[in-house]
């Protein structure tokens, strides 16, 4: 491993808030999961994709690789697009919160948002580019699956339209 990856991987959460950070820190791990993607129009296609978690940057942060569908470089998956992009969560005491920016460069998708626990899920909540509002929220977590929705509010709606719908599994390997 050569000194980036090194200095960038933790072997676990810093211990001055290792409580908070196992709000994240508990998918730490390998997920394979499966994607469907929701059309406006009611279509819907599903993919498998993988996503892995790891502490980083002293253990004060969680950071993620999401890759949809697998393998990477598929044909492109409908309505979503191919992923392969990383999330940076890290906790903020200042505001007892996480800050969060999502990165996919191949798709040219940035976003930043803001993730606190709301009963035993965790929602994130952010603005798009046109200003659409986006909530992303990881529900039904255990051990070993979660469920995690991606959807977004544009301006002229009053309701939230689920865009991507991940199912994932621990990997026992």
């Amino acid at each position: 491993m050569n000194d980036f990856a090194r200095l960038l991987h933790a072997d676990g959460p810093n211990s001055e808030y290792a409580a908070a950070l196992q709000l994240y820190g508990r998918f730490v791990g390998d997920w394979d999961a499966e994607i469907t993607a929701h059309g406006l129009d009611g279509t819907k296609h599903t993919a498998r994709g993988e996503i892995h978690f790891g502490w980083v940057l002293e253990g004060r942060a969680v950071q993620d690789v999401w890759i949809i569908p697998r393998p990477a470089g598929s044909q492109a998956f409908p309505i979503a697009g191919n992923w392969y992009g990383t999330t940076l969560r890290v906790y903020d005491p200042t505001i007892d919160a996480w800050r969060i920016s999502w990165f996919d460069p191949g798709r040219s998708v940035f976003r930043q948002q803001i993730g606190r626990p709301r009963g035993a899920d965790i929602v994130q909540e952010g603005t798009t580019e046109a200003g659409e509002l986006t909530r992303w929220s990881f529900t039904e977590i255990t051990g070993d699956s979660f469920h995690w929705l991606g959807e977004v509010k544009p301006a002229d709606a009053s309701d939230w339209q689920l865009m991507v719908d991940v199912k994932a599994k621990r990997r026992k390997d």
